[in-house]
This record gives structure tokens, C-alpha cells and sequence, in this order.
């Protein structure tokens, strides 16, 4: 029987460089599997310990939702409980990039209100659009009332070729327009990597936080936050397959604090505002 051959390139290489480089391969995948996925700053992963989490000690409970959960039986939604609480809020998908609606938002967006849900809507964050064109779509097609959840940015990437400081104008970009339009400060979503990396600025503190990490029995980020998503494998009547839930971080009268204001502070003025970012001075329409 003929040996097993070694490829040319490693056959230059002594065994035991051989078994070494071997083990430090599997040794870098465990180590940037645990750090990006699964330790205390790590992002999406699936449950590996079996069912997921339902921390302790909050009161207010939620979900967020896209076309990914289907058509929803609200009638039993309405009804659902997690861990022992009702849910309170949905968020919804909105929009992504400056072209697409997601194809169950107005439908969603309309029953969650209907059933008696404090309702929201997000926005996904492209890295292939511009930030203005971004904001004015989510405006036109959100069509967020007096009551209803702040908007939200969902910004999970950065553009490989852009610095961190003409991301941070882009981001600021679309929170000011959206801002200026709905008199209340919108929420970002994200993961505590992403934001100690990305937008550890003191213009992004004012911001409510809605930090995502799963399957840890408290919130490790370690910065102020309104919202937990803390697991997106969860099953609840009325929804088919898994659906990601969330807790708000206060009472409910806090969280009735946090919604858009009523219609004599929120006119559709054809003002513009003017705010500062970096020193620039830069107009946003006001409707």
C-alpha cells in the first residue's frame, strides 16, 4: 500500500511544524469562535445550552418582528405570555436601505396597534445607500404616531472603506433627520462590540440603547441601555418558527415616558433645523 502523499508545500515543513500549525489553527477558531459569538460582547449565535434564557427582575416585555415570522395570529398573540409576563411592545421592520419595505410591515404595523401593543418600527441600516436617502424613506413609509415607540436604527456593520468618523457623520446623519422629523431621539440598535468600537462618542450618548445578546443571564454591556434583546430563538403562540424577544429596562411608566409625544409638540413644520456634527453645520428638512 502506497503512502499518502503530502502536498508539496507542507512537505518542506519537519512534523512536528506540521502538528504545531495544526493546533494553533483550531486553537485561533475556538478562541475568535467564543469571542465574536458566544462571549460577554459576542453577537448572533444559536442556543448551544438547550432553551433559551428569561432573565429575572424586569417587568416589561417585548418582541420584535419582520417577514421573517410570517403571517401572525394576533388573536393569540394578543394573549402571550413570556416567562409569567405579557407582552407589552412590538417593533417592527420597517425599512432597509433607501428601496426596500419590509412586505409585512404596514399590515404588522397596523394590528400590533389594533391588538393593544405599543408599537415601533426599525430601520436597517446599508452600507450601499446614503444616509439622507436612508432617512427620508424610513420617514415616508414608518408613518409613526403620538404614542407609538420612538424610531429605531438597526446598524450592525461598518463600511470596510470608510473611517470611523465619516461612519459616525453617516449615523448621525440619518439620527438628526429622523429626529428633527419626530421630536424625539431615536433608539439604536446594536451589540456592545460593535458599539465600543464604532460609536463610543459622547454624541451618541443621549441616544436610548437596544443592545442584542443572547443567552446570558444578565446584560454585560456595561453602558447605559433602554432595551435587552436577549434571545432570538424563542417560540410564543400565534408566531411560527423562533421570534426574537426583548425587555425594557424600567417601569412601565417609564417606558410610557420614552413614546413620541402628542401631536401639539410634534407638528410637521416646514422648518429646518440646523445641527452641529464636527464642527460642519449641516441643514436637515424639516418634513
Amino acid at each position: 500500500m502506497s503512502k499518502p502523499q503530502i502536498p508539496p508545500f507542507f512537505g518542506k515543513w519537519p512534523k512536528w511544524a506540521i502538528c504545531l500549525s495544526g493546533v494553533a489553527i483550531v486553537v485561533i477558531y475556538v478562541w475568535a469562535f467564543y469571542y465574536f459569538f458566544v462571549g460577554p460582547t459576542g453577537f448572533r449565535w444559536r442556543a448551544i445550552y438547550g432553551d433559551p434564557h428569561y432573565p429575572d427582575g424586569y417587568e416589561i416585555r417585548g418582541i420584535d418582528i419582520s417577514h421573517h415570522q410570517g403571517t401572525i395570529d394576533w388573536d393569540r398573540l394578543r394573549n402571550a405570555m413570556i416567562n409569567g409576563s405579557p407582552v407589552r411592545f412590538v417593533i417592527i421592520k420597517a425599512t432597509e436601505g433607501d428601496k426596500h419595505l419590509d412586505e409585512n410591515f404596514e399590515q404588522n404595523f397596523n394590528l400590533a396597534k389594533e391588538n393593544g401593543f405599543i408599537r415601533g418600527a426599525y430601520h436597517y441600516f446599508s452600507l450601499t445607500s446614503s444616509a439622507r436617502k436612508q432617512a427620508y424613506f424610513f420617514i415616508s413609509h414608518a408613518n409613526l404616531q403620538p404614542g407609538d415607540l420612538p424610531p429605531v436604527l438597526d446598524i450592525e456593520r461598518k463600511p470596510q472603506d470608510k473611517s470611523i468618523e465619516d461612519f459616525q457623520l453617516d449615523v448621525l446623519t440619518w439620527l438628526h433627520i429622523v429626529e428633527n422629523k419626530y421630536h424625539v431621539k431615536p433608539i439604536i440598535y446594536t451589540y456592545s462590540k460593535f458599539k465600543d468600537t464604532y460609536l463610543s462618542d459622547e454624541r451618541f450618548d443621549g441616544y436610548p440603547y437596544w443592545i442584542a445578546h443572547y443567552y446570558v443571564d444578565k446584560m454585560e454591556y456595561r453602558g447605559q441601555w433602554k432595551f435587552w434583546q436577549h434571545t432570538d430563538a424563542a417560540t410564543l403562540p400565534g408566531i411560527k418558527g423562533y421570534v426574537d424577544l426583548d425587555i425594557y429596562n424600567g417601569s412601565f411608566y417609564d417606558l410610557e415616558q420614552l413614546l413620541i409625544p402628542s401631536e401639539n409638540s410634534n407638528d410637521d413644520s416646514e422648518e429646518i433645523d440646523t445641527v452641529t456634527i464636527d464642527d460642519d453645520s449641516v441643514e436637515f428638512d424639516g418634513d
